[in-house]
């Protein structure tokens, strides 16, 4: 079984409390659903049309868990903390080859 990967862009961030806040409940709950943080901050490069934005990439072991992640209790309480107007983001699920 392949695994998945959830892939996080930041494009704007207006509330730094919000998302720290954000921050303490998801890194806990996304790794409680078995994801494992593999890379987190600003790029130290950008290519072509890419941006320097905050990017978050978590691998799961397989697409199922990486979908079913996003909807635990842990995570939805994360997402509460961080509001609906604090950032501006696209996450992003794949499945590895």
């Amino acid at each position: 079984m392949a695994k998945a990967y959830w892939i996080s862009t930041y494009r704007s961030i207006t509330d730094n409390d919000a998302l720290a806040a954000y921050a303490k409940l998801a890194g806990p709950s996304l790794s409680a659903a078995g994801g494992t943080f593999l890379a987190r901050g600003v790029p130290a490069a950008v290519k072509e049309s890419g941006q320097q934005m905050r990017t978050v990439l978590i691998e799961f072991e397989s697409l199922a868990a990486a979908l079913a992640a996003y909807d635990t209790p842990g995570y939805k309480a994360a997402l509460a903390a961080l509001g609906s107007n604090a950032v501006v983001r696209d996450i992003r699920i794949i499945e590895g080859v």
